[in-house]
């Protein structure tokens, strides 16, 4: 078996890779120069967190514990189902991508298809989330602003992060929004929900038949 070869990737696609690059590198550049915009980089080590898949799984799996709402547990399984199709998704693209990020990343969970650019998983994950907040289980205007605010400031601490050029941001907000239809597509009942969180949590559901 012979050393392994580099891929060639097509022309046209290499074009448009070094052409966003290229715009992605003057942006950056710009923005560092804008003062409203380059205090975003004092704090998008905690927006990379905040939309980090790990803790939005974690997250989301303790709310369900602590709250124990019955009330919420539809939209809280929900959001888990999505947030694991979003990771499946978005790690299957990187894989067949692997597109390198713009410098290298000193992210400790940066491994696998994580270590590749394109598609950006915290742009689709914060669509998705979006999505989720505002069709899926529609919340007032007073927390959707805000919710709105985060995704643009996730997406634009990408590019000053470096951790990703322009079309992966791109793609990954179209991902996102993707990943919702199809998560409207599949939205499990409010009873199934509850099911699936008796059966986690293994508590006793009202009306349910158990063997004793």
């Amino acid at each position: 078996m012979g050393k392994h070869q580099k891929r060639e990737v097509p022309s046209m696609l290499r074009n448009i890779l070094d052409i966003d690059a290229q715009v992605t590198e003057k942006l950056v550049k710009w923005v560092e120069k804008c003062m409203p915009l380059k205090q975003l980089k004092v704090h998008y080590t905690i927006l990379e967190i905040s939309c980090h898949g790990i803790p939005w799984l974690a997250s989301v799996l303790a709310f369900i514990w602590i709250l124990n709402s019955k009330s919420l547990y539809q939209m809280q399984v929900n959001l888990l189902l999505g947030l694991l199709l979003d990771i499946v998704i978005v790690a299957i693209l990187k894989a067949l991508a692997r597109r390198r990020r713009p410098a290298a990343t000193n992210d400790p969970f940066a491994m696998g298809p994580d270590k590749y650019s394109f598609p950006s998983g915290h742009a689709s994950r914060s669509m998705l989330i979006l999505y989720v907040y505002y069709y899926l289980y529609p919340v007032s205007v007073i927390f959707l602003l805000p919710i709105i605010a985060w995704v643009f400031s996730v997406a634009l601490s990408r590019l000053l992060m470096r951790r990703h050029h322009i079309l992966d941001i791109v793609v990954g907000l179209l991902l996102g929004y993707i990943e919702g239809m199809l998560l409207g597509f599949l939205y499990l009942d409010a009873q199934t929900c509850a099911y699936l969180v008796a059966w986690i949590t293994d508590e006793k559901i009202d009306g349910a038949e158990y063997d004793v």
